[in-house]
């Protein structure tokens, strides 16, 4: 159970990475989210039918999240669309895209393929019996996730990253320094869109499938575990707001699971999941706001 919520929080939690930096960072409603999370598996899965090497096929699904990013930013830039409209459009047509990527299959299994947490688990079942089968993967994603945050701490205090934080809180003093906001917040929401595939290409490889559906909602699962985070950890340092976006997720999951497994007591059904997550969110956001106002 625990493992469980760990590795659901950590895969999870790349795609909260990225909703970080595309909404605090760079201050844009990106809602291409839900379209790229689910772009992240299909590509996983096209390359894995081809018989490509799954780490490949893990880049290959971020750079599909960038140019999913890229796509909505000329559309927000160029075209003049706003910014919410501009990832809602993006969001609707990846549909149709993912599915001519898993060559208009909507679900592809993994059961017959193998990917580098089947391949885990079973280096863990023949050399470590006694141990449960996620430990393995469950400590691959540490690791992962791990390294994932220290790159992006560390791009966080370069120029560009100082520049983006920047432009999220004062974009004016941005123009007046003679930097261009739209390339700025255009490589936040690229990356943003490719940490959302990537953790969808995770997601797929530790449920055996890739679905094209698997988007719905993820916008606002990222939402409301950036708001826990949030509401838990209260710090300037970036450091610690990565950090927290970690731990947010992996509370947000531990929340889904015991809502799924002991919900009955009080009457909820897996048809409730979405409600709690809306009121998750308000309820964040009417206790950020009385804190602001008494600080």
């Amino acid at each position: 159970m625990f493992c469980s919520i760990i590795i659901e929080g950590l895969i999870y939690g790349i795609m909260v990475l990225g909703v970080f930096m595309s909404y605090r960072v760079t201050n844009f409603c990106d809602m291409t989210v839900d379209g790229a999370f689910p772009m992240g598996g299909c590509i996983l899965a096209a390359c894995l039918l081809l018989g490509l090497n799954p780490f490949l096929a893990l880049c290959l699904a971020f750079l599909g999240g960038v140019l999913a990013g890229l796509c909505t930013t000329v559309i927000y830039t160029k075209l003049k669309i706003p910014d919410l409209l501009a990832g809602i459009l993006m969001m609707t047509m990846l549909y149709s895209v993912n599915l001519r990527i898993m060559k208009n299959t909507a679900n592809v299994s993994f059961l017959k393929i193998a990917t580098p947490f089947s391949r885990i688990t079973s280096f863990c079942e023949s050399h470590f019996p006694s141990l449960p089968a996620e430990v393995g993967v469950c400590i691959f994603l540490v690791v992962f996730v791990i390294a994932l945050k220290w790159v992006m701490d560390i791009f966080y205090h370069t120029d560009l990253g100082l520049t983006m934080g920047a432009l999220g809180a004062n974009e004016q003093m941005i123009i007046s320094q003679g930097v261009n906001p739209q390339v700025v917040r255009g490589i936040g929401v690229c990356v943003g869109d490719g940490l959302a595939a990537l953790s969808g290409a995770f997601a797929a490889m530790y449920n055996g499938f890739a679905d094209v559906g698997s988007g719905t909602g993820v916008i606002v699962s990222g939402l409301a575990s950036l708001m826990l985070g949030e509401f838990i950890i209260r710090s300037n340092k970036i450091g610690m707001q990565t950090l927290r976006v970690l731990i947010g997720s992996v509370i947000y999951r531990g929340i889904m699971y015991f809502g799924r497994s002991y919900g009955f007591v009080i009457g909820l059904t897996s048809n409730d999941l979405k409600l709690i997550t809306g009121l998750l969110i308000i309820i964040c956001l009417i206790i950020s706001k009385k804190g602001s106002k008494k600080c």
